[in-house]
């Protein structure tokens, strides 16, 4: 079997925060194709990542995709004196996501179960409130007794308010928080807490927004309002000294990783006992591949993984198979606890039912996509 091919697909969506995935097949002479994803966060980044794609696939062209392990370290390898991270690195998770889809369907067999088979029968989730519906006290509580109600058992938002001028709409500006804001993201979180009640987990997202002593303020706060179970990259991933400084100041547990590209960028933070979640995303760490190797990392720290998606469907299906076959694993995120969303792309619906994912036995991801749908959504890319 031969590679003949890596095609890009940006489709829009209202499934999708930024209004559109992207999604990579890789086809073969043997009528086999594979499925990867790499939805970025911003339009610039998916637009730049699909010119990419299309070079990355004329080199891989003619290649056996079996050889799973060697297209990773050729692909990766590539970009060493560009910087192997951020955009190549994304490039190489969707290539063997897809690689990895293609051997599942070649043997029979879901991922899974080339990766060592199953530790766990499903895989605990933690989902996200639709914020926007954040208008009132009211529409917080149906939001969240939605989330209890469908068996979801830990939910994660972000509460402080966006700064205006004082912070870039896509990242850190000056890591500021006003007070007025900092005692609404107190309140909110408080009423989270009261609504869902103390057996659910709730999991603070900070987006890498602040500054140090910002950081461990808003930390403090919340934790006196309510009870957080963690609280999710305090500081911009640049500086592990940042994250050090935080982590000795406050008693919430630290979870960060979601901007981590590959094994060695989790070392630090691992050696220096800086997190104690780690939450690699496969569709930018490095792909399956390199998120089971991220997770054997973590076992050895006695660290619990717990996959970042923000993505499409096979952002959730593709950690999944990863942690079906981790010990360490703690929950795997979606963003929403109603996967209705990703229906139209795929032909079978996700059962996440009382919270849980559960995968099929089919070969593979276990999903195919609608190629119809993404064909009459397609956004076409220069």
């Amino acid at each position: 079997m031969k590679i003949t091919g890596v095609r890009p697909w940006l489709v829009k969506t209202a499934a999708s925060y930024w209004g559109e995935f992207l999604f990579v097949e890789v086809t073969t002479d043997a009528g086999i194709s594979g499925w990867g994803e790499i939805t970025s966060t911003t339009r610039l980044a998916n637009r730049a990542l699909c010119s990419m794609l299309r070079q990355v696939g004329n080199a891989l062209v003619g290649e056996d995709p079996a050889h799973i392990e060697r297209l990773w370290h050729k692909t990766f390898r590539s970009f060493t004196y560009m910087g192997s991270r951020g955009a190549a690195c994304e490039c190489v998770s969707a290539i063997d996501i897809a690689l990895w889809d293609i051997r599942g369907k070649a043997l029979g067999q879901p991922i899974y179960e080339l990766l060592g088979g199953p530790v766990r029968e499903d895989i605990a989730l933690y989902t996200h409130p639709d914020q926007a519906n954040f208008t009132s006290d009211a529409g917080v509580v149906a939001e969240i007794r939605a989330i209890v109600d469908s068996g979801h058992t830990a939910l994660k938002f972000d509460p402080f308010p966006y700064q205006g001028s004082r912070e870039q709409r896509d990242g850190y500006l000056d890591g500021k928080m006003s007070r007025p804001d900092e005692r609404k993201a107190a309140e909110l979180t408080a009423l989270i807490r009261e609504t869902a009640g103390p057996d659910v987990e709730i999991l603070i997202d900070a987006h890498g927004r602040f500054d140090v002593p910002t950081a461990i303020r808003l930390c403090r706060s919340l934790e006196e309002a309510g009870n957080i179970d963690w609280f999710e990259e305090p500081c911009p991933p640049e500086s592990v000294n940042a994250l050090r400084q935080v982590r000795e100041k406050v008693s919430a547990a630290i979870s960060v990783g979601e901007r981590g590209h590959t094994r060695w960028d989790f070392v630090p933070i691992l050696e220096q006992g800086l997190a104690d979640y780690i939450m690699p995303d496969v569709t930018w760490t490095g792909g399956i591949s390199e998120l089971k190797k991220i997770s054997t990392l973590c076992e050895a720290y006695y660290i619990p993984v717990s996959p970042h998606d923000a993505g499409g469907p096979i952002n959730v299906v593709a950690g999944a198979q990863v942690m079906m076959t981790v010990p360490n694993f703690y929950k795997l995120e979606t963003s929403r606890w109603n996967l209705g969303i990703y229906d139209a792309f795929i032909d079978t619906p996700l059962d996440n039912s009382n919270g849980t994912l559960k995968l099929n036995k089919k070969p593979g991801l276990g999903i195919e996509m609608n190629r119809a749908y993404l064909e009459a959504n397609e956004i076409e890319v220069a």
